[in-house]
């Protein structure tokens, strides 16, 4: 059975006992700098943020035992495949650590390996909330990859069309013009394996000086999210969680934000969604 079978029977049973508790939403295309932003306005957010407030009070990790409702499949001796519970998009995964690891420490080899693993089958964007003020709502460490649905049109990355505008240099990371903010992006080989997205992430974080010495496992310098997919890697480094009560993590940065509600909305079209970005991010 491939990885996306896995995922959607693991899908249909969570569905039945309840133990996927999918986010409805709205959505409406705010287009800033010819990017197509996708905002989506969560309709079911107190829900999850009652429920991890109880985890929050009563200390519990989520990951460590995980539901097993949730399980997809084991990917590695270090790592296993999760549903995302709170989705707001279909056959949105966790590749989680088997034991505690910060989601604040530097990611690494045998992360980036059972991430191939993943990407290999699954075409789509993989994504790291490094810590509480990139977005991560939860402390033990986790990638998180969703996949792209032609067929459905479920799963776009918006800035792409930035992206595409702009060539990438294979010797060495560069920046997005379009973009205000500290970030770097490098293309991804076509053959690649875990080694090979450890080297790119190493290379981006020391174009960003967030390290001046090799990459070893601990604890990270700076906060910051990183997107991937199977052409490009990019890393932006962030400063806060959110701006005006707007949260911000890695898919902002790849085109889709979240607002509560409408007057939330309505904010975000007068700011703008790259002022937003800068906001919430270190700016050159």
């Amino acid at each position: 059975m491939s990885l996306f079978e896995q995922i959607q029977q693991t899908t249909t049973r969570a569905k039945e006992l309840g133990a996927l508790l999918s986010l409805t939403t709205a959505q409406e295309i705010v287009v800033d700098q010819d990017i197509p932003f996708v905002v989506r306005i969560l309709e079911k957010l107190k829900k999850k943020e009652t429920y991890q407030k109880k985890q929050v009070k009563k200390k519990v990790n989520p990951f460590l035992p995980y539901e097993k409702d949730l399980f997809v499949t084991d990917l590695s001796a270090n790592h296993v495949c999760l549903l995302n519970k709170f989705n707001v998009v279909d056959n949105h995964i966790l590749i989680i650590t088997r034991d505690f690891q910060s989601q604040e420490n530097w990611i690494t080899q045998p992360d980036f390996e059972a991430l191939a693993t993943c990407m290999a089958e699954l075409d789509g964007l993989a994504f790291y909330n490094a810590g509480k003020l990139a977005g991560a709502s939860q402390p033990h460490k986790h990638l998180q990859l969703i996949p792209f649905s032609d067929e459905l049109n479920q799963f776009s990355v918006p800035i792409e069309k930035a992206i595409a505008s702009q060539t990438l240099d294979p010797s060495h990371p560069t920046s997005l013009n379009v973009f205000p903010f500290k970030q770097a992006i490098a293309p991804i080989p076509t053959h690649y394996d875990g080694q090979t997205l450890c080297e790119i992430y190493e290379n981006l974080l020391k174009y960003l000086d967030f390290l001046n010495t090799p990459l070893t496992p601990g604890q990270q310098t700076q906060p910051y999210n990183l997107l991937i997919t199977r052409r490009w890697m990019m890393l932006i480094h962030r400063t806060q969680d959110s701006y005006e009560r707007i949260s911000v993590n890695s898919l902002g940065f790849a085109g889709a934000l979240l607002v509560r509600d409408r007057p939330q909305l309505e904010f975000l079209k007068k700011l703008t969604p790259i002022q937003l970005l800068a906001a919430v991010a270190q700016t050159e």
